[in-house]
């Protein structure tokens, strides 16, 4: 029951990177941090009818595997899984997960599969979103939220985001000190600051700064600004973004630039593009790089090629790609991506491809394409986007997918029309559960 302490034994992960232990009784606990072939005393902090959810108190058999995290926040922060784990290890399990999800659900089993890791598995994200708040002494912090809560976690660096972060938070968090400046409360709805949003471009070394606030007008607005760049002049760019919606989501849909352009640039494999406080970007740059470069291999792609990017985004894969087809069509939901997609292609000056505001599933079946790349949100393919998709027949399809579980599901769908040629892994996201998946369709013949 619920405070009881119990001796377990982790016998494996879940999906999303606890560990999975049992006790004496063949009970199944889920425990973050402890890792396999470990046993631990929990304490059972949530009682379900099937499991219980338990935090460590003490780890009575360590693993061989086990490292000092870099953070001194990892077993308190929801962000990372694997901070304790020695990397080639934390690589082999996630392989072993992604084989087991696709031979489980999509009852596919391939040999021989990769999975590319990074030589340094730190400090490699582009991209931060941090809450400020209010500790329980009403002290002003920043930082992430405790595992599948809301509760923030003061954290000054963070060891899987850039390293340019770390001097810009700390600023703003003193510049709203001394201009007295509150941060927004969750539970009074009130107050200004909410997050910050920062964007560092790998290539380009530009910085956007964005400063999601509740109100539109508040004391010391521009002056707040003119001494957070004047603190960091590697800022290029600082945007304020409203958001006085009572809700959990960051953005809110106005926005003011108060500096600098409004948006960075960054460039990917020799393409330049233009991204937004909202633009859906990789946040690691070299291993987005070794990502996009296998699943434009995979593709084979001629000059006699007509491409479809469906899930287009602001036309990463199919700007890439527009150089060894003879056109590409780009298609994304998202009205401000298609925007941005467009000034990436005139930014490159690339004529042979163009974009479209559409649902995927309206675009598939209007033209015949010889290769489609889909690179969906982790929910996987609308089954009315696979249905069209087997009905228009390509002869290549390239899935890049960010979670194995809606990939296996989708490829249950399409393996009786498509032979499944290759799968392989890139660990985009170190030291938590996340790995991304690059998989070759071809069509079946007759």
């Amino acid at each position: 029951m619920k405070n009881d302490l119990i001796h377990v034994k982790c016998i494996d992960f879940t999906f999303d990177g606890q560990g999975l232990a049992k006790d004496s009784n063949n009970r199944t606990y889920f425990v973050p941090s402890l890792l396999i072939d470990e046993e631990a005393d929990v304490l059972i902090k949530y009682h379900k009818k099937d499991f219980d959810v338990a935090e460590i108190k003490r780890i009575t058999k360590f693993s061989k595997h086990r490292i000092t995290p870099k953070c001194g926040c990892a077993t308190a922060c929801g962000g990372c899984s694997f901070q304790n784990l020695d990397y080639q290890k934390e690589l082999e399990y996630k392989k072993k997960i992604a084989v087991n999800t696709l031979k489980n659900i999509a009852k596919i089993k391939v040999d021989n599969l990769t999975i590319i890791g990074m030589e340094e598995p730190y400090y490699y994200r582009n991209k931060i979103q941090v809450p400020f708040g209010y500790d329980k002494q009403n002290r002003l912090i920043y930082g992430f939220y405790r595992f599948k809560s809301h509760d923030i976690v003061p954290i000054t660096e963070c060891v899987i985001e850039s390293k340019e972060h770390v001097s810009i938070l700390k600023n703003i968090r003193n510049l709203m000190l001394s201009m007295k400046i509150k941060a927004y409360d969750e539970d009074e709805k009130s107050g200004i600051l909410r997050h910050v949003l920062i964007r560092v471009g790998k290539v380009s070394n530009e910085i956007m700064v964005v400063l999601v606030v509740n109100e539109k007008s508040f004391k010391n607005k521009s002056q707040f600004v003119k001494e957070l760049v004047k603190l960091n002049p590697e800022i290029t760019t600082v945007v304020y973004n409203y958001n006085e919606r009572k809700t959990n989501v960051i953005l809110g849909e106005k926005e003011e630039v108060a500096y600098g352009k409004g948006y960075i640039i960054d460039n990917l494999l020799g393409v330049n593009f233009k991204i937004s406080s909202k633009s859906f970007y990789q946040v690691n740059h070299d291993q987005c790089e070794k990502l996009y470069s296998l699943a434009i291999s995979k593709a084979s792609l001629t000059k006699n090629d007509e491409v479809l990017d469906a899930y287009c985004g602001i036309g990463t894969i199919g700007l890439i790609a527009s150089k060894y087809a003879k056109s590409v069509f780009g298609v994304e939901i998202v009205k401000e991506a298609i925007k941005d997609a467009n000034e990436n292609a005139k930014l490159n000056g690339i004529s042979n491809i163009n974009f479209k505001v559409a649902d995927a599933k309206d675009v598939v079946l209007k033209k015949a394409f010889d290769c489609i790349f889909v690179d969906p949100p982790r929910k996987g393919l609308d089954k009315k986007f696979i249905k069209e998709l087997i009905n228009s027949h390509p002869k290549k399809i390239v899935y890049i997918s960010c979670d194995v579980g809606t990939l296996s599901r989708d490829l249950a769908l399409l393996k009786n029309n498509y032979d499944v040629k290759s799968i392989d892994f890139v660990d985009m996201f170190p030291r938590t559960f996340h790995v991304e998946t690059v998989c070759l369709l071809h069509l079946k013949r007759g």
